[in-house]
């Protein structure tokens, strides 16, 4: 690996630890840009082709991840969790989870409470949205 991919993939990976740091806050791609030191246009482009998901796609998978661990282990309402883990609407919110994790938040719950027996580290895998799909 050259020595240009390694500082590239270092810039990228300070801002993805960033956006996982703060996925609840408000995060724009030109504050983001700014962590990995390049512009608007190349942090885009470099993150998708390092991560294979855009900036904005991968801060929702994330968001989702968080309001699915909410959803299993806290009784707090749908609405607290939206606003918890950084989404604006309840709509947005709503669509979103279920594009990322195939059902509603509500549906989710209901389902998915996780089995006793089995380990939470195997719960956590089988459960992870993918990006791909």
């Amino acid at each position: 690996m050259s020595r240009a991919v390694e500082e590239s993939n270092r810039a990228m990976l300070r801002a993805r630890d960033a956006m996982d740091r703060s996925y609840d806050q408000p995060l724009d791609i030109p504050a983001l840009a700014r962590i990995a030191h390049v512009s608007e246009a190349h942090f885009i482009r470099t993150f998708r082709a390092t991560f294979g998901e855009t900036p904005h796609r991968y801060l929702q998978r994330r968001r989702v991840e968080r309001a699915m661990y909410l959803l299993l282990q806290t009784d707090r309402d749908v609405t607290d969790i939206c606003y918890a883990v950084g989404f604006g609407s309840l709509g947005t919110f709503s669509r979103t989870f279920r594009q990322i994790v195939g059902e509603s938040p509500t549906d989710y719950r209901k389902r998915a409470a996780p089995a006793a027996a089995v380990p939470t580290c195997f719960t956590k895998a089988w459960t992870r949205p993918s990006s791909f799909g």
